[in-house]
């Protein structure tokens, strides 16, 4: 069974609204419980740990979902921060060779499918893996005006997803030492950056498109229609 991590403190500057963005209302229910639900559903997922905001009021005091424990933690100034702080908080929960997935709050739409593919790759790969999905537009290097000084090659380049699966004492030992180098910390854009700084290569677990992060009331209502489409 794996426990899964989801870093929710952010405030969403991006999304244009007056509450952070994962409490946005998705098909009638904040978007974080949808994300949560989708987790937790899943039947190799043992538990959450939610990082919240400082004095998040919007939070309902979920203990549970499905039967299974709902934890939350305060988690800290940036993405990095909050899964380091949800990984201290699991020490008593999990061993260091233990399994931890994280995910992201606002990626509501991740199918169950794709979680076992992540694991049943992931979990025979030394380094852990995550969820990606290749980038099948072309794409361009800009100038500060804009201007394309350049066309890349596409065809190794992927988009990273969530979940990311690593061993728990890996990745709480890779973010506490790439954390504390203030050099290192901006490179820090997700769980493999972390992993990667330590030598490892995690593997990319080829998800699906719709597997969409919100970051734009736009997204928000593509979310929805992705919800309440026919599987």
């Amino acid at each position: 069974m794996i426990w899964c991590v989801v870093p929710a403190a952010g405030r969403g500057q991006r999304f244009g609204a007056v509450i952070p963005k994962q409490y946005a209302p998705l098909v009638g229910v904040p978007m974080l419980i949808r994300t949560l639900d989708r987790l937790i559903s899943h039947p190799r997922v043992a538990g959450l740990m939610v990082a919240l905001a400082d004095a998040d009021e919007l939070w309902p005091d979920l203990h549970e979902l499905e039967g299974k424990p709902v934890h939350t933690c305060v988690g800290g100034v940036e993405r990095a921060d909050s899964v380091l702080s949800a990984l201290d908080a699991l020490a008593s929960l999990c061993d260091a060779d233990d399994w931890v997935m994280v995910h992201d709050a606002a990626r509501p739409c991740v199918r169950h499918h794709d979680i076992d593919l992540l694991l049943e790759q992931g979990m025979a790969h030394p380094h852990g893996a995550i969820l990606a999905a290749p980038i099948r537009d072309s794409v361009k290097r800009g100038s500060a005006g804009a201007a394309i000084t350049e066309s890349l090659d596409r065809s190794m380049l992927w988009r990273a997803l969530t979940p990311q699966l690593f061993r728990y004492g890996v990745l709480r030992n890779a973010l506490r030492a790439a954390l504390s180098d203030s050099a290192v910390r901006p490179r820090i854009t997700d769980e493999a950056s972390a992993i990667e700084l330590q030598g490892g290569q995690p593997l990319l677990v080829q998800g699906a498109d719709d597997n969409i992060k919100v970051t734009s009331l736009h997204d928000l209502a593509l979310a929805e229609f992705i919800l309440t489409s026919p599987s």
